[in-house]
């Protein structure tokens, strides 16, 4: 009985702490599979194409109620110069779960001609989130929280800029400005500095060739714990008859976290698109010395593109879609 109340608290005291840490939308590799709308707002109707993506992403496979997610983005250019998006996510992460969904709006700025990539793009993301813990299946009264399940709604913003030349783009977003309070775990509201912080940049190289390669780099601060992680990517299109495969690696690197262990992950995505559709498989894989599980993570994608418009002169694929 001892053992039992001892994993019953150990259990509530990890929830208690991924619910504190918890930020809306988590961030994996989703943006390298032609979704960089799921990471950046100001990718919103950026391109030439409206995008519809889907992602089911599934962790640590073999444990019982191991995190879980599942996203549903679209988003579109409504005029010359501005965007629209949306974003409804389900995050499941043992008792723990978590439900939103995100409005986007983009202004699109033309700096050059209208037939040339030269564009700076600002957003403003607007989203409503509800945390819910069941506790159905505890086999211990719970003396913090008294009922089964319980839930708490909350609000939040995300702001992005991002400006393209040619074939090079970069993103910053600052996500998390405008956390509402909340008191799911406690009997005074509280509110959370989630603040997290994202720049991107890259290149497109090769346009009009039959290969190209697009490496770009992604850097996070989190304001709160201080940590901070970087993305090396390199991604590889080769254009085949109708259809273009695409294959990207990605390495993220955790750095100056005296606390925890610096995280470090690999990444590899393999993915196809065929006229106006994507499909991608996404495997990411943890290293270091203290590991949860040996099993990875595993990820599929599935994209449409809708009302696509001519392609302007030279842009990276998420300003001029293949097909």
């Amino acid at each position: 009985m001892k053992i039992v109340k001892f994993l019953f608290f150990i259990s509530l005291f990890l929830v208690t702490i991924f619910t504190n840490a918890q930020e809306t939308l988590p961030i994996y590799s989703d943006y390298l599979s032609d979704n960089v709308y799921l990471v950046h707002p100001a990718a919103a109707g950026i391109g030439n194409c409206g995008k519809v993506r889907v992602t089911a992403r599934s962790q640590w496979s073999g444990i019982d109620d191991a995190p879980s997610l599942q996203t549903l983005s679209a988003h579109t250019r409504i005029n010359d110069n501005m965007g629209v998006g949306l974003i409804l996510f389900n995050d499941e992460n043992g008792y723990h779960s978590q439900q939103g969904v995100q409005a986007t709006y983009a202004y699109h700025l033309t700096l050059g001609r209208l037939d040339e990539i030269n564009q700076l793009s600002f957003a403003l993301s607007l989203m409503a989130v509800n945390n819910s813990v069941d506790e159905s299946s505890f086999t211990i009264p719970d003396p913090v929280i008294s009922q089964i399940t319980q839930s708490e709604s909350y609000f939040n913003a995300d702001f992005g800029m991002a400006y393209h030349l040619k074939g090079f783009f970069s993103y910053f977003t600052a996500k998390n400005i405008m956390l509402s309070a909340r008191n799911l775990y406690n009997d005074d509201y509280e509110s959370l500095n989630l603040r997290r912080y994202l720049v991107t940049l890259g290149y497109y190289f090769g346009e009009g060739r039959s290969f190209q390669l697009e490496p770009s780099i992604m850097a996070q601060s989190i304001e709160r714990t201080g940590e901070k992680f970087v993305d090396f990517n390199i991604k590889a299109y080769k254009n085949i008859a109708n259809a273009q495969l695409w294959a990207a690696f990605s390495y993220r690197q955790g750095f100056d976290n005296a606390e925890t262990e610096e995280l470090s992950y690999i990444t590899p995505i393999v993915g196809v698109n065929y006229k106006n559709f994507m499909v991608s498989y996404t495997y990411t894989k943890q290293s270091g010395d203290i590991l949860f599980d040996d099993a990875g993570y595993h990820q599929i994608s599935l994209g449409f593109n809708f009302l696509c418009r001519e392609p302007r002169r030279s842009g990276c694929p998420n300003i001029n879609a293949s097909f």
